[in-house]
């Protein structure tokens, strides 16, 4: 049970968890925004430009980060202003919340005075998560007149892929060089400490996770927003290659939040917002 505990702890998040003060969105946020393509550098008012048309958006994000969690939020609301939006999915909420964060955002519809932290209780939010971080971007997902969808397996079925090790099906999913990398990322989060075992394990568990994320974006209500941390949005690594699998052809716009230094390409990456560092 502890060695499936630490498992979980890990594939929960593949970037880490600590809890930072969250800070209030209030004008664009700071950064240095990138189209990989071109290498330009844009404004937030241009990337909005950039990314209004997305059919499928899919942000990622290093979870301990709040200035990431302050872009989601500018984001949410800007995007929401500039055309109208259908729906929005995290990585954060689990299938079994379903139910929960559907009566809630309903309640929510008609603007009741509620505390937070009352809300974050109603809808069952996860505690590794932390409510710090991820509080104003839920209550802005929640009060937003779209769904609000679950984009992750439940802890159960998180449990049960990773005991049968088998992974999703599909020529770009199964692509050895994808696996080569995604096998690279989970050992790198590991310490480099991985027997075979463990590592078919785990890397059943990951691309299981971000083949239910190209599903869950797949049926959502469009256009849609998937919020996720950076490992399960790339293009060389996560959900955009079980999309390819599911619907060749769907255009879907990756935008990767990404702390100073971390290097990004086209290949894994449509746009990239370089932030300060976790605790900056």
């Amino acid at each position: 049970m502890k060695r499936w505990a630490a498992v979980v702890a890990l594939l929960a998040g593949l970037a880490g968890c600590a809890a930072q003060p969250a800070a209030k969105p209030e004008g664009p946020p700071a950064g240095r925004i990138v189209e990989t393509v071109s290498g330009r550098t844009l404004s937030p008012d241009q990337l909005l430009d950039k990314l209004a048309p997305a059919e499928m958006l899919l942000v990622g994000e290093k979870h301990d980060n709040r200035h990431h969690h302050r872009i989601e939020t500018w984001l949410a609301r800007r995007l929401a202003a500039s055309r109208p939006q259908g729906s929005a999915l995290l990585e954060m909420l689990a299938p079994g919340q379903q139910p929960k964060v559907d009566e809630v955002k309903a309640w929510l519809q008609g603007d009741p005075s509620v505390r937070p932290s009352r809300v974050r209780e109603l809808v069952a939010w996860q505690g590794g998560w932390p409510w710090e971080l991820y509080g104003e971007l839920a209550m802005t997902l929640l009060r937003a007149p779209y769904p609000l969808l679950a984009a992750n397996l439940d802890r159960e079925q998180m449990r049960a892929y990773y005991a049968s090790r088998e992974r999703p099906q599909g020529r770009a999913s199964r692509d050895p060089r994808a696996e080569g990398r995604l096998e690279e990322v989970i050992r790198g989060e590991h310490g480099g400490k991985m027997d075979e075992g463990m590592m078919a394990s785990m890397l059943a568990v990951q691309q299981q996770r971000d083949r239910r994320m190209a599903e869950r974006l797949l049926a959502a209500p469009k256009p849609a927003m998937l919020i996720a941390g950076a490992y399960h949005v790339l293009r060389d690594v996560g959900a955009p290659l079980h999309l390819a699998d599911l619907a060749p052809g769907r255009s879907a716009t990756v935008l990767v939040l990404a702390e100073e230094g971390v290097a990004l390409g086209k290949e894994q990456a449509d746009y990239v917002w370089h932030t300060a560092k976790a605790g900056e």
